[in-house]
């Protein structure tokens, strides 16, 4: 070996080290959704755009491994442990993954959406100082039963029964439920609530909705609701019931209506939390963000289908339109 080829090999040798440490300096991103990559695509692109806003680019500056359940909640704790042992900068839980994440681990910074009242369920001590090392954004709103009922009540003929489902293990259900129930004294009209916590909970619960007679559904916000997406709107078809969803992912699929939280702006809000924790601030001095924007997606293919005419004060109101 020459001299020269000597220097050459230690000098690449030594390289190695140097280029481990530059890769080991790009954070990454763990990214945990209980739902399917192809429903969520919006979603990811306001994610990705709020760690924009922060200076960081997918691909330049910040990695991200994506881990999505396919609406499988048991393989939720696995798909979390699996990315903690990668040991991400920062680990992202949405859809309905916030409690398999934070279960995996009390150390990595957390970043998640949450869909009840994160102080209740024991995520962070309180939305202003969570204190641990959690910090996202809620989704839910008790008082948004009473709007998605008020809708329905201005699709449906004078006296139709209303059908209210909902899953009382699910955090404020009895708060919606309750402004469901004072709503429809307001305005006059009669309530059917069925519970449901199971996906077999659903067949019996549309039963009782058939026997009923009632004219629409009012599907509570849960995570068994976005998690049985699917069931549910065969199930609405089936009966060809009008039903007013919390997410525009149901009006997507073929549901009626929705009306909800800004979900797009959330993950927007998640991504730059995201690059502000990768930045060096700590989930535990971030307040956890409360929903400011709100959306109503109607599908008039299927209003078409279940021969209802929208009327304009909702069509004019509406966010998003398809046809």
């Amino acid at each position: 070996m020459t001299r020269r080829e000597f220097i050459a090999l230690i000098g690449g040798s030594a390289a190695w080290p140097l280029l481990a440490r530059a890769q080991q300096q790009t954070p990454l991103v763990g990214f945990l959704n209980g739902q399917t990559a192809a429903g969520y695509t919006h979603i990811v692109a306001a994610f990705t755009h709020g760690l924009n806003e922060t200076g960081f680019v997918e691909g330049q500056n910040v990695t991200i491994e994506y881990r999505w359940a396919d609406q499988h909640v048991d393989r939720l704790p696995e798909l979390a442990a699996d990315l903690v042992r990668i040991h991400p900068t920062v680990l992202v839980a949405t859809g309905g993954s916030q409690a398999a994440v934070i279960a995996a681990t009390k150390t990595i910074p957390i970043v998640m959406s949450s869909g009840g009242d994160p102080v209740k369920l024991g995520y962070v001590a309180s939305l202003n100082h969570p204190g641990g090392n959690v910090t996202g954004v809620t989704i839910f709103s008790a008082d948004l039963e009473a709007k998605r009922l008020e809708l329905m009540n201005e699709i449906l003929p004078r006296g139709a029964t209303i059908g209210y489902l909902y899953d009382p293990n699910f955090d404020f259900a009895d708060a919606g439920r309750r402004n469901a129930e004072t709503a429809a004294r307001t305005i006059g009209r009669e309530v059917r609530i069925v519970e449901a916590t199971k996906d077999a909970d659903l067949e019996k619960a549309f039963v009782t909705f058939a026997e009923a007679h009632i004219g629409g559904v009012v599907m509570a916000a849960s995570a068994l609701t976005n998690n049985l997406r699917d069931h549910l709107l065969a199930l609405t078809t089936r009966l060809k019931l009008p039903a007013v969803h919390e997410s525009r992912e149901f009006v997507v699929a073929g549901g009626l209506m929705s009306y909800g939280t800004n979900v797009p702006e959330v993950y927007r809000q998640i991504g730059i939390y995201t690059g502000r924790v990768l930045k060096g601030e700590k989930p535990a001095d971030l307040p956890v963000l409360e929903p400011t924007k709100f959306d109503m997606s109607i599908n008039l293919k299927t209003a078409k289908a279940l021969g209802i005419d929208m009327p304009t004060s909702i069509l004019l109101r509406a966010n998003e339109i398809i046809e």
